[in-house]
Parts: structure tokens; sequence; C-alpha cells
């Protein structure tokens, strides 16, 4: 019988250890990133790079961070499908998940499409296949050009969305993408100052930022960042209490800060601040590519993509 009871005890310790564990676990975050079609060498370049340097980013600040990038022959229909599917058997609902599109996109007064490899993805395409992954917290980041015609797909209940775009008529190449993954290195992203950066304050940083290079370039802008998290999408520029769009993506962690000080060191954000210069440079000549000679621009660019290649390659020291 003391046997017995004593069994029985080690028995229900172990089942109280296995339920505290459990309680204790804490959910982890998916961020799903697919690059598209660049349609040139310099665009399949620098959405590869922004991918990567998105990457970089979750996976050494990533809140419990899980990342899968599909790019390429892995960035068809048929593999995004395929990967998706896989991703629905190893998720929770306590899990979080974010889907974030790096390329370009079109609108053609009916339907959004992601331009990948093959047949395009639709909104609503891209919205079934989120619907059926179990985590009840959900970001999509779409930050393709046209990408706000894709705001009617994707908003649901318990969904934070954000386009690069106002509309499905602003088709120009976005910027977006670059601002939104210096959100997850710039401290200064952090408004709050509590060592985390969400969702809602990296993409009023992006905003902010994307607003600034075309006011500083006098050029007129071409891409109007949005953001809804609301039942019946409301998406506005300036999410806040006045419009009750904002309180999902506040609470939606997208990067922790394990030593803030560190990040925040004065060389650092020298570097930071020259990088940003230097992106700067790099859009200004490409958008002066059409008035000058090939060997010329080809000759500037590598220059330029140079220095900031060491630069990058310093502040991630």
């Amino acid at each position: 019988m003391a046997v017995t009871q004593k069994v029985g005890r080690s028995l229900k310790f172990a089942f109280l250890l296995l339920l505290l564990s459990a309680a204790v676990a804490r959910p982890a975050t998916y961020y799903v990133t697919i690059v598209g079609l660049g349609g040139s060498p310099e665009y399949d370049a620098q959405f590869a790079k922004w991918a990567s340097d998105q990457d970089h980013e979750f996976k050494s600040k990533g809140v419990d961070a899980h990342t899968l990038t599909l790019s390429g022959p892995t960035a068809t229909k048929t593999q995004i499908e395929t990967a998706f599917n896989k991703l629905a058997t190893e998720m929770d609902a306590g899990d979080g998940f974010a889907l974030l599109l790096i390329g370009h996109g079109s609108f053609d007064g009916t339907d959004y499409k992601f331009n990948i490899p093959g047949p395009d993805l639709t909104g609503a395409e891209l919205a079934a296949l989120v619907n059926k992954l179990p985590p009840r917290r959900q970001l999509i980041v779409n930050m393709t050009s046209a990408s706000g015609a894709s705001i009617a797909s994707l908003a649901r209940q318990g969904r934070i969305v954000i386009t690069a775009t106002k509309s499905g008529t602003e088709r120009n190449a976005t910027l977006f993408a670059r601002y939104w993954i210096d959100a997850l290195r710039d401290p200064a992203a952090d408004t709050d100052k509590s060592g985390s950066v969400s969702a809602l304050e990296a993409f009023r940083y992006a905003d902010r930022k994307t607003a600034e290079y075309f006011t500083g370039e006098k050029l007129l802008a071409t891409e109007h960042p949005l953001l809804t998290d609301t039942p019946k999408p409301n998406p506005v520029r300036n999410p806040g209490p006045d419009n009750g769009e904002g309180m999902l993506a506040s609470a939606f962690q997208l990067i922790r800060y394990d030593t803030p000080a560190a990040e925040n060191k004065p060389g650092k954000q020298r570097l930071l601040a020259k990088k940003e210069e230097l992106e700067a440079k790099i859009d200004r000549l490409k958008y002066e590519k059409p008035s000058m000679q090939e060997d010329e621009y080809k000759q500037q660019l590598s220059t330029l993509l140079l220095e900031l290649a060491r630069t990058q390659a310093e502040i991630d020291k």
C-alpha cells in the first residue's frame, strides 16, 4: 500500500509539473517573409537584401522567433501553399504569426496581385492561406506597390494589416520596406522606452521616415502607408484612440532589445545615420538614371553599394 501511495504521489507530482511547464511556456512567434519578383537585377538584389536584413533582426532580437523566407523557386504559389499547410500543423492558437511581403504588387481595378514566379497570388488567395492558420494573433505587412488594394481581402478580426500604399493606384516601387526594417534596428523606434518594438511603433517609424524621404528629396509622395486592426477595417495613417485603430498593433511585439544601452551608443547612432544617408543617395541616383550614361550610373551605384555594405557590417558587429 505504501509503495502504491508513493507511486501515486510521484505521478501526481509529475502531472503537476507538466501542467506548470505548459502554463509558463512562452508562445512562439512565426515570421514568414515572401519575396516576390524584382523584374530587374537591381530590384532582385534589393528585395533579397531587405529580406535577409529583416531575418537577421528577427533572429537576433525576435521574441521566441521562428523565421521562414520564401523566394525564387520556393516562392511559387504551389510552394507557398505547401509551406502554409506545414505551418498549420506546427503552430498553436496562442502563438503569434506575421506574414511579410516584399516585392511588387499590381491592381487591375478588381483584384490585388502579389507578383511571384508563375501565377500571381491574389489578395483573396493570400487571405485564404492565412485564415487557416491557428494563431489568434496575426500580422500581415504588405510592403509592395498597390498594396492598399489588398486591405479589403486581408482584414479580419484579430488581425493587424499594414500596407505600404493607400490604394491600388499607388503603383511605384515602394520604400516602406527599407524603413520598416530600419525600425527593427533603430532604438529610436522604441518610443515608449519599453526595450521592445511593437508593430504599431514600427509602422509609425516607417511611415514617418517614408514621408521624410519624399519631403527631403522634394518629390511628390507616391506611397502612403496604412494600418488597420479592427473587425470593421478602417485603414488610417495615424492610428490612435481617436479612430480606434492600433490597439492590437501596440500589443504585437516584434523585437526586444536585450542590451539597449549598447544599441544607443553614439558610434552606433552615427553609423545608422550614415546608412540612411547612403540609402537616400542610392534612391536619388535611381531617379537620375534616365539622364545618365549607363557606365557612369553603374560606377556610382557600385561605389555607393560597397560603402553601404561596409557600413552595415560595422552596424552588425
